[in-house]
């Protein structure tokens, strides 16, 4: 099949805007900013305390690292072809659509709403809140404005439900200020949004750079390297490692594999929301170039400076450690405190102007990182509203700015109860697999697609067809498999919210079908668009 003329793109963006009613405004740089903007939170300097306490392992730490560089640019890869395929508003939602049917598209929808998207805006948003407590000390997830109660811990076999308190903290308020504040100023066109997120994308990326820089030049710990490269670093390589099955469950020892697959839920995660740019695509310039080649793009320099931030940490910290150490040095990155692993790589470098310097730079990346999610996050409400599937409100775009108001508002006041429940943290953990699963069979709609539409104009092509995507639904099938058997209580709960779907799916689709079928007024006056 030939490739499309260079003299498409204009009318390529022409019709996904007369389509949707959305303006394509989007160039490459604005949409690498909303992957690379996305991807970065506060993860990456937070996740390799985790890790390395499960692995126990300088390899195995890099290694998990690799595993989700690996899988999250395949999966960009085989995201292109769906991207530049169907360049709409909605993406993800509009693949699964196409492909496996509405169910699909809604059930992921669903999810995305009730908690991917909303619960992940809310926890970067606490966490900016938190990091403002090094400048502000009154600004704590302990001080509390209104106290409303604590949700006792309730052990339904090998999960903990509750355990959680419930109001408004300093820190939950300076996070649902970001979080209005972010939803009033994407209304005001996805110009003023792209701005605000290539401006921190920049910034965070910058800082994130600077840390790698500054640890490669000033960071290496004689110590630290010692007892992390060399011969140390295959330490546990071909060791069993411990993992306790569930909350308060059996130790079982597992192998290289497992582990790999257990400490992916930290990696992953830190390396997700890399395809929000998909959610885009109706505003997205020449989408049928710039979608696939902004995944491709952000997701590579994401994981290549989060692997150099790893190597990092291992030159100026050990990576063992002792909980009870009264030193940064001796509590090494498995116990660094409160798991800020950057900070204190920081602070071997820059003593205590170490704390404030990654204080600040985890300022920005939060903030850009809300940004991106919330200007995202609202393009599938919109598309699925389109489709008689979400609040038909949801479904407008304003009339000068043309974004979609009534849906920005529904996700800013959705994450704000999340905040205040204090909810979204173990939300986030229960749906990891679950997201697993939404990208397996998002991947698999390549397959599908391949043999339901074959005459169908692919501008992009995944590469390693099929060879790459079979690779990534292996991947991420083991994942699942694995969380499944060790850690049920990341795994069953979410499973049970995209269950909770189907019910709302098959009222929503009765009460969209009945509006279908109803007769227009005699008047002449026109149905809105909905």
């Amino acid at each position: 099949m030939s490739s499309p003329s260079v003299t498409s793109a204009p009318s390529q963006e022409r019709q996904a805007s007369e389509k949707s009613g959305l303006v394509a405004s989007l160039g490459l740089f604005s949409a690498t900013a909303i992957v690379v903007g996305s991807m970065i939170g506060s993860g990456i300097f937070l996740v390799p305390a985790d890790i390395s306490r499960s692995t126990g392992s300088p390899a195995l730490l890099i290694g998990a690292w690799l595993v989700t560089a690996v899988m999250t640019i395949i999966g960009a890869l085989s995201y292109g072809e769906l991207a530049a395929m169907m360049p709409g508003a909605g993406g993800q939602y509009v693949y699964l659509r196409e492909a496996l049917g509405r169910i699909w598209g809604f059930l992921f929808g669903w999810t995305l709403f009730l908690v991917i998207q909303t619960g992940t805006i809310a926890a970067v948003a606490v966490a900016f809140g938190k990091f403002l407590g090094v400048f502000f000390p009154s600004v704590s997830t302990t001080n509390w404005v209104w106290h409303i109660g604590r949700v006792p811990a309730w052990k339904v076999g090998p999960m903990v439900l509750g355990n959680m308190d419930i109001g408004l903290s300093t820190a939950n308020l300076a996070g649902i200020v970001i979080i209005l504040l972010l939803a009033v100023v994407n209304v005001f066109g996805v110009k003023l949004g792209a701005l605000i997120q290539n401006i921190f994308t920049t910034a965070k990326t910058a800082a994130l750079l600077g840390l790698v820089v500054l640890g490669v030049l000033f960071g290496r710990n004689i110590a630290a390297m010692h007892a992390n490269f060399g011969s140390n670093f295959w330490a546990g390589w071909h060791d069993l490692h411990a993992v306790q099955v569930g909350v308060g469950g059996p130790i079982a020892m597992v192998g290289l594999l497992t582990v790999l697959a257990v400490v992916q839920t930290g990696s992953l995660f830190s390396a997700d929301a890399w395809n929000n740019v998909t959610y885009t695509a109706g505003e997205v310039k020449n989408p049928k170039r710039n979608l696939p080649l902004s995944l491709a793009l952000g997701t590579s320099l994401v994981l290549g400076l989060y692997i150099l931030a790893n190597f990092v940490y291992l030159m100026a910290l050990p990576l063992h450690g002792d909980p009870q150490g009264t030193t940064i040095a001796a509590r090494g990155i498995q116990y660094a405190s409160e798991d800020r692993v950057a900070t204190a790589a920081l602070q071997q470098i820059f003593s205590h102007a170490g704390a404030y310097l990654m204080a600040g730079a985890i300022l920005i990346s939060t903030f850009g990182c809300a940004n991106g999610l919330t200007l995202a996050g609202a393009r599938v409400y919109y598309a699925m509203s389109r489709d008689g599937l979400f609040f038909k409100a949801a479904g407008n775009l304003h009339p000068k700015w043309h974004t979609p108001v009534a849906a920005l508002i529904v996700q800013a006041l959705w994450t704000c109860v999340l905040c205040i429940s204090g909810s979204y943290s173990q939300l986030l953990d229960y749906i990891i697999c679950t997201e697993l699963i939404f990208y397996i069979l998002t991947i698999a709609c390549l397959f599908v697609l391949r043999v339901k539409r074959p005459d169908a104009e692919r501008p992009y092509r995944a590469i390693g067809y099929p060879v790459l995507p079979a690779i990534y639904i292996v991947m991420a099938a083991w994942i699942c498999i694995v969380l499944l058997r060790y850690k049920p209580q990341y795994t069953w709960p979410g499973l049970v919210i995209v269950l909770l779907g189907v019910p709302v799916f098959l009222i929503w689709s009765r009460n969209s079908a009945r509006r279908e079928s109803a007769p227009e007024p005699i008047s002449g006056g026109t149905a809105e668009n909905g």
